[in-house]
């Protein structure tokens, strides 16, 4: 079964990862960043020598997101972010092709022990799974 496993952020998070601090995402230092990368490259190398990878991304600030909406006269409304109604947002992911909802849980787990500076938010990492296109999706 395929699933996808998310990490949520801010743009307060991106900004501290850029050694910008707020009250409560705390400025990440070089060695942190370089703790967090090494974290999750070590987790991408074991899912892939697992075959469990499917992809795997981080993904850009709020800052630079751009919601389209349908506007009343049909044509696109644009806007760019950064969104002060958003909270969290969709930070990165991992597509896994895993035997069972077990097995991902147990990844998810992992991804939990990543290290952050003290003071961090914690985020739950989010496990959905993939409709395979025959089942009912609404």
């Amino acid at each position: 079964m395929k699933y996808l496993v998310m990490i949520q952020g801010t743009q307060a998070d991106y900004e501290a990862m850029s050694g910008n601090g707020s009250e409560h995402a705390p400025a990440w230092n070089e060695k942190e960043i370089q703790a967090m990368f090494s974290f999750m490259q070590s987790i991408n190398d074991d899912l892939a020598e697992s075959g469990e990878l499917v992809d795997g991304q981080g993904l850009a600030a709020p800052a630079q997101t751009r919601h389209v909406l349908s506007g009343k006269d049909g044509r696109p409304v644009v806007t760019d972010g950064p969104y002060g109604e958003t909270k969290e947002v969709l930070a990165g992911y991992w597509v896994l092709e895993c035997e069972s909802l077990d097995r991902v849980t147990e990844i998810a787990s992992r991804i939990t022990q990543c290290p952050v500076p003290e003071g961090t938010v914690e985020y739950p990492v989010v496990i959905r799974q993939i409709m395979d296109g025959g089942g009912d999706v609404c």
